[in-house]
């Protein structure tokens, strides 16, 4: 499957490493340019390009960039991309320590919502609450009783099973989240962020969640 990737940092690049060696064809994009991704694509085998291009003929995007820089993506960033294409969302909102103020998403918009307002596209939220280390260190078959999982939140069905078709490739179990207004559920200082459990732990864990976002995770 072709697979872009926005975002070349501590989960985009272990996601490229992940999926190049499991034999999709990766592209990868960062906002300092396909030049500063040499040492990953001739790790990988994944072709280095820009943001703009990084679409371009995918089955899936994921985009893992800080939230703060989603409008600075380009415009029309999936024109070209193929017909129903998945677009994953790994984003957080980080007031204090990276975003700023995002008024609409202080004001009680999830953070995927909002994020799709500026993209233009349905997105489905996983992998947001995982530390990526564990994308390379504990994937396991399916079946293995030690096996993690992973909320996933869509608004789109066919997208989203696709995504989970995807999870499951990667080693993971994954849990339906419901929608993108109930990814709340999922976002920072919630009992699933960085819970590293099975289906049954994060099924309980997505169940006590509150909307009242911490004070710890607020502007």
């Amino acid at each position: 499957m072709k697979i872009g990737i926005i975002g070349a940092g501590n989960i985009g690049g272990n996601l490229t490493r992940r999926l190049t060696a499991l034999g999709h064809d990766v592209s990868v994009a960062n906002s300092r340019g396909p030049h500063t991704l040499t040492a990953l694509a001739e790790e990988t085998g994944a072709t280095p390009v820009t943001a703009a291009e990084a679409a371009r003929g995918a089955s899936v995007v994921v985009v893992t960039v800080p939230l703060k820089a989603v409008p600075d993506l380009p415009s029309g960033l999936f024109d070209e991309a193929a017909e129903g294409v998945a677009v994953i969302d790994t984003n957080n909102y980080y007031p204090k320590e990276r975003d700023g103020l995002i008024a609409a998403v202080e004001a009680g918009l999830p953070e995927s919502r909002w994020t799709e307002q500026h993209l233009g596209h349905p997105v489905v939220k996983v992998f947001n609450g995982t530390y990526a280390q564990d994308l390379l260190d504990r994937p396991l078959p399916g079946g293995d009783p030690a096996r993690l999982a992973v909320p996933v939140a869509g608004d789109d069905e066919a997208a989203k099973r696709t995504v989970r078709e995807l999870v499951d490739e990667l080693g993971f179990d994954t849990v339906d989240a419901g929608g993108i207004d109930d990814s709340w559920r999922q976002q920072p200082g919630t009992p699933v962020y960085g819970l590293r459990a099975g289906v049954e732990g994060v099924t309980k864990a997505l169940a006590e969640a509150s909307p009242e976002r911490p004070q710890t995770f607020r502007a």
